[in-house]
């Protein structure tokens, strides 16, 4: 069997126009970029005939708009010729589209998902708030289709088994350190699976499938390790900005405490293996994750306490079903905190969870900090001064009144962050800390690669513009809330 090129006979036609239109494209922004140097003629002042003002001049015929309106022509074919590689790859056989063509199949079920979730948010997103306002941002758009591909891409390769060609631990004799579109010495037929679409690493596995399954312990981790730590600044850093006094001061000092360890430095020692085998990792995760239960708890109490019938009975199963949660999560076989036994709901591998906590460790304080400042700044304004009149308990004002009126500066820094956790991971996976060795996520495979990095760069190469676009699609998106929020 033949290895497959990057594009195949599709890319005989393709490859030349997609070459020409991005020459363009960029040729185009050059000559956008002169044109904003040339000083524009003023516009004219007219009187119509009905007696009403306008204004006459060569606004479209000025090099400015003539700029504009190349540099969207060509930008325009670029994106015609990218969709009709995706369109080649899904329709064409196997081996006609080539490599790109192979993975565009395998990720079918991405893109039909990212399409419905784009038409249904276009077609409600008038009534969705902020979330609907991002798609009147191009930056905003832009970043969430990147990390809904990889949020997508994560849920159906690692939940329900798809994407992936092989198995990303299992090595297949003779494949290693092959280039990509290599088949399988045993491969006799034009398949999926038959090749190794993105090449073997050092022991002789798919990349391409270990790309696709890092995204699943990328998208587990960063987003809930990032919401918790959300959950435990927040819970501090109210009652620090309103209340202010012993407390804040107590609670501050703490926080810049650990804020003075360098933030790899603290990851590092939290992972390393002596500090694990004390067992800390364990006891921190108990006291942390307490946080979400206190939480919610209060923000239940704080909205019924009038009507305590309801808010009992309410309060008493959400905490059971979070506290069971809780306790399952904490659980570990071989550690000090073994005691739930078949009541245990899910054993979180103690890898996982070393690395969890050192992620809600280190970024917990700067939301602390964050929340703090945007509390003692609101704790002011009038609707505050209105619900104290109306005799609100401080934690019903902090919980109903200002943490509402924060939200925005709040989801955009927990997008950014994120994003921070995703680079912290690829670190941390890089130096062998926390993840077990043979683990798929980007960090551990950067580092089995770069070793032959410029023999073999495929290996170390897919992983990092895979770690890269995530990060680069958080900023986008951060900067599209930013973009919209302000406009509130």
């Amino acid at each position: 069997m033949e290895p497959l090129t990057w594009t195949g006979p599709l890319g005989d036609w393709l490859d030349p126009l997609l070459l020409a239109a991005a020459g363009l494209f960029g040729l185009s922004l050059v000559l956008r970029l002169l044109a904003g140097l040339v000083p524009a003629p003023a516009p004219e002042a007219v009187v119509h005939p009905d007696g009403t003002l306008g204004l006459r001049g060569g606004s479209r015929t000025t090099p400015q708009a003539w700029a504009l309106l190349a540099s969207r022509a060509t930008g325009a074919l670029v994106l015609a010729t990218l969709a009709a590689y995706l369109v080649g790859g899904l329709l064409l056989p196997y081996g006609e589209a080539g490599i790109v063509g192979a993975m565009i199949r395998r990720f079918l079920p991405v893109w039909v998902a990212l399409g419905a979730t784009l038409a249904l948010s276009f077609a409600f997103r008038r009534r969705l708030g902020l979330y609907g306002r991002i798609f009147d941002s191009p930056v905003g758009t832009t970043g969430f289709v990147l990390v809904m591909f990889w949020v997508y891409t994560a849920i159906f390769a690692g939940v329900f088994g798809w994407i992936a060609t092989h198995d990303p631990l299992a090595a297949v004799s003779g494949m290693k350190n092959r280039p990509p579109g290599e088949p399988l010495p045993a491969a006799t037929d034009w398949m999926a699976g038959a090749h190794y679409l993105l090449g073997g690493d050092n022991l002789a596995r798919d990349v391409f499938s270990r790309m696709v399954m890092g995204s699943w312990t990328v998208v587990q981790i960063a987003p809930l390790a990032t919401l918790f730590a959300f959950m435990v600044g927040i819970t501090l850093g109210l009652p620090a900005g309103y209340r202010g006094g012993w407390l804040d001061t107590a609670l501050s000092f703490l926080a810049n405490l650990i804020l003075a360890f360098p933030v790899i430095l603290l990851f590092y020692l939290l992972v390393t293996p002596e500090v694990v085998r004390t067992g800390l990792p364990t006891w921190m995760a108990a006291a942390m994750f307490l946080a979400p239960i206190l939480f919610v708890a209060v923000l239940l109490w704080s909205r019924f306490r009038t009507d305590p019938a309801r808010a009992v009975p309410l309060i008493a199963a959400v905490v059971a079903a979070m506290g069971w949660v809780y306790l399952s999560f904490i659980s570990q076989p071989g550690t000090p905190l073994d005691f739930m036994g078949r009541l245990d709901l899910f054993d979180v591998p103690p890898g996982v969870l070393v690395v969890f906590v050192a992620v809600v460790f280190v970024n917990a304080p700067t939301v602390f900090r964050i929340v703090r400042g945007l509390t003692m700044d609101i704790k002011s304004r009038d609707y505050v001064a209105a619900a104290q009149t109306r005799g609100e308990g401080p934690w019903y004002i902090m919980l109903w009144e200002i943490l509402p009126n924060v939200r925005g500066p709040l989801i955009v820094d927990f997008c950014l962050r994120i994003g921070y956790t995703t680079i912290l991971l690829g670190a941390l996976g890089f130096f062998g800390l926390g993840l077990p060795p043979d683990s798929p996520d980007w960090g551990s495979t950067i580092n089995a690669g770069r070793q032959l990095l410029s023999i073999f760069p495929h290996p170390a190469v897919v992983p990092a513009v895979a770690l890269l676009t995530l990060v680069l699609g958080l900023n986008l998106l951060a900067d599209g809330l930013r973009e919209e929020s302000l406009r509130d």
